[in-house]
């Protein structure tokens, strides 16, 4: 009887892959740790981010609380290119309620407005004040009478820095033809109001508490509650970076016992 023919099928040896599923390893290798780089760095800058945003809460807290200084001294940090949000100061001059700008806001609940209006300064330029919140009713100058001040009058309250665009595109343009405005444009606030550039002061004060007559403009309006939501988003990163690596640790002990 004939002896069998032997195989010419050479036998691969144990736990050894074709080269194309090496190379199908290799490319699932580095997606896995590409996706995990990019998790641990989303996670990493969360965290930087929440120490920044508990420097600013801590910076604005102390801010707040600080004696308020002149306008001279708000104005020269200005130049020098240091931060003034929130700073307290004081001002003089007389409103140029006639200019008043709108701002749509809404306080306690209540839709309304901010009152931005300039205050004149004893050297002619012009300084937009937010004195505070008018209930939509009571939007035109008309309906708060008692509290169109005139006279020299002293405001404290919190600088405002100026806004350098549009902070969203899902905000609406401004509407200077009804005297709405949707963000705080300062330059069309005061291009509106027939205010040359030149005698512009670059930023805005939020008045404070000090009552206006009747109540209306409500002063110290003013938002401190910035969101911090950095260490929840960190947390979020850093579990997915850890899931990934428990699903590739897996993976591997897998192949190890197959």
């Amino acid at each position: 009887m004939p002896a069998p023919a032997k195989s010419t099928v050479a036998e691969v040896p144990a736990g050894a892959l074709p080269r194309k599923g090496r190379g199908k390893a290799i490319l699932t290798g580095i997606a896995f740790l590409l996706a995990l780089a990019i998790l641990l760095s989303l996670g990493t800058w969360q965290v930087q981010r929440l120490h920044w945003k508990e420097q600013l809460l801590a910076d604005m807290a102390a801010r707040r609380v600080a004696a308020p200084v002149a306008l001279a001294d708000i104005e020269a940090m200005a130049k020098r290119g240091e931060d003034i949000e929130y700073r307290p100061v004081t001002v003089s001059g007389i409103f140029a309620n006639n200019k008043e700008r709108h701002f749509f806001a809404t306080w306690r609940g209540r839709t309304g407005y901010h009152v931005y209006t300039p205050l004149q300064l004893a050297d002619g330029r012009f300084l937009f004040v937010n004195r505070g919140f008018t209930p939509f009713e009571a939007k035109e100058p008309e309906m708060r009478k008692q509290g169109q001040l005139t006279g020299v009058q002293s405001v404290t309250g919190l600088a405002r820095a100026r806004l350098a665009e549009k902070p969203s595109s899902i905000v609406p343009e401004n509407d200077l033809a009804k005297n709405i405005f949707y963000w705080k444009d300062l330059d069309a606030m005061a291009a509106s109001t027939g205010i040359a550039a030149d005698r512009l002061v670059p930023f805005f004060v939020d008045a404070g508490d000090a009552p206006n007559p009747k109540g209306l403009p409500i002063g110290a309006v003013t938002q401190f509650d910035l969101p911090n939501n950095h260490l929840q988003y960190a947390v979020t990163w850093y579990g997915l970076a850890a899931a990934l690596s428990g699903v590739g640790l897996f993976a591997v002990l897998r192949r190890k016992g197959a």
